[in-house]
């Protein structure tokens, strides 16, 4: 398989804000490794032992569940633990494990701002592909300026897989995914927007970029736990005005 370049990112803190319950968090953060580029289609096809239309694209209209088996598939090609196992369609990450995985919502945040607390690492222009550029799919990775971490695309042309859940209480299972795409203007493509879809979801605008490094715990690390995730998934207590968590709907 082509190789998946990766940088090595360094241990920092990055703070996430969470703008629909107005909830600000700071995490601390360990070295890690993420790729240089989100995966391409090449890299997806070769995989599949099929031919890719569009070798430097990014992959797209690929699933979460479908990342986090390219994952286990790209560590298992290059001998390396894989990060995840499934039960039916529950999947358990095995943070000690140096296999390829997707990164945390923090990693991808801290990796994108490479520094910055501005929406953009730079004009988006020259950053990242957008509607302002008027084009009708994912471009070839690598077309714009990278950031200073050296990475490119983690803004605009393709939105990305994230390891966490958007908000177990309200959304159930859907994931998270951040960057912006082709098709979004500036106030989607910012390193601080947040989205989530379901783990069987796919889109055109929708892809991944693999992270690496494992960590002395359980379940827990790089600002995501599993004891974080039951306790946002508790529906119990007051709410908002106007929010309708899962199980209350009455549908």
């Amino acid at each position: 398989m082509t190789d998946l370049e990766l940088a090595r990112i360094p241990a920092g803190a990055v703070t996430l804000h969470d703008a629909r319950r107005k909830l600000h968090r700071t995490v601390e953060l360990e070295a890690f490794e993420i790729g240089v580029y989100p995966v391409t289609q090449e890299q997806v096809a070769e995989m599949l032992g099929i031919t890719a239309d569009h070798p430097r694209r990014p992959a797209t209209d690929v699933s979460w569940l479908r990342a986090v088996r390219f994952c286990n598939a790209a560590s298992e090609w290059e001998g390396l633990d894989p990060a995840y196992s499934f039960d039916g369609e529950h999947v358990t990450w095995h943070v000690d494990s140096d296999g390829y995985r997707l990164p945390t919502e923090a990693e991808w945040e801290h990796a994108c701002r490479a520094g910055s607390t501005a929406p953009h690492y730079g004009p988006l222009r020259e950053i990242a592909w957008t509607s302002a550029d008027g084009v009708g799919s994912a471009q070839n990775v690598g077309g714009r300026h990278p950031n200073l971490f050296g990475l490119f695309d983690t803004l605009g042309n393709v939105w990305e897989w994230c390891w966490d859940l958007l908000d177990p209480a309200r959304y159930d299972d859907y994931r998270v995914f951040r960057g912006g795409g082709f098709a979004d203007d500036a106030w989607n493509v910012r390193a601080s927007a947040r989205r989530g879809g379901a783990p069987r979801m796919h889109h055109d605008d929708l892809g991944l970029r693999v992270a690496r490094g494992g960590f002395d715990a359980v379940d827990e690390a790089q600002g995501w736990s599993a004891a974080a995730d039951e306790e946002r998934a508790d529906v119990s207590g007051p709410l908002p005005p106007g929010w309708t968590p899962r199980g209350r709907s009455g549908h």
